[in-house]
This record gives structure tokens, C-alpha cells and sequence, in this order.
């Protein structure tokens, strides 16, 4: 590796947004593969939305608490920053569950409501951890 690129990639794992998003890649592949794999079992799509959802929201809690938002006292702050996810993730969940549900209502693809819902989900999340949980 050059010293250009490793200079490069060290300021990339250094900022918030870019942690959070590897943190968030982490969390989907939880939430996809399971959803997928509900589905596939003939699980009605919301339900298995939510229940994918939950399992990579638990991913993004252990890697957002302790690899994303690091400069947040540890001590003082952990029961009050784990409520305040709790909050965000159902902020998140209902979205995903309803975007899902309304897209396999009108008859759209499940797979294709969950992506729509995995992008709304995303930054409405992202901007409530950065704003309210993590600051």
C-alpha cells in the first residue's frame, strides 16, 4: 500500500460518517439476510422487515456505541445513550415496517420496498445518533 493511499484510508476511519457507514453495512447485511431468509419462508414481508430490522439494530448498537460515536463518555452517559438509540431504532423500525408494508400493499416488490426503506431509514437515523443520542 502507498503512503498517499494508507494516509488516505486513516483519515477515512477517523471520520464519524465513515465509521457509521461501515458500522451501517454491518447492521444491513444482518437485517437483509435474515429478512431475506423470513421471507423466503413464507413470512409475511412487514413482519419479516421488522424482524430483520431489530436483529441489525442490535448490530449497529455494539459497533455504533463503541467504534462510531467514541468520544461520548462512556460511564456517565450509557444508560442515557442507549435509551436514546432505543428511541431512534423504533424511530427507524416504524419507518422501515410501514415503507415495506404500504410497498407490498400496492403491490410492489418486498425486496424493492425494503431497499426504499432501508435508504429513508438510513439518514432519518443517522441524523437523530449524530444530533440527539451520540451528542
Amino acid at each position: 500500500m502507498t503512503p498517499m493511499l494508507g494516509r488516505w484510508l486513516a483519515m477515512c476511519v477517523q471520520l464519524t460518517y465513515t465509521r457509521y457507514i461501515v458500522a451501517s453495512v454491518a447492521a444491513l447485511a444482518t437485517d437483509v439476510a435474515i429478512f431475506m431468509g423470513l421471507l423466503s419462508g413464507g413470512m409475511e414481508p412487514a413482519a419479516a422487515s421488522a424482524i430483520g430490522y431489530v436483529c441489525g439494530i442490535a448490530v449497529h448498537w455494539i459497533l455504533s456505541s463503541r467504534a462510531v460515536f467514541t468520544t461520548v463518555g462512556y460511564a456517565t452517559t450509557r444508560h442515557r445513550q442507549r435509551a436514546l438509540f432505543v428511541g431512534s431504532a423504533l424511530v427507524g423500525l416504524g419507518l422501515t415496517t410501514a415503507i415495506v408494508g404500504v410497498g407490498h400493499a400496492m403491490g410492489l416488490d418486498p425486496r424493492l420496498a425494503k431497499i426504499a426503506a432501508i435508504a429513508v431509514s438510513f439518514h432519518v437515523t443517522y441524523l437523530l445518533r449524530k444530533t440527539i443520542v451520540f451528542a
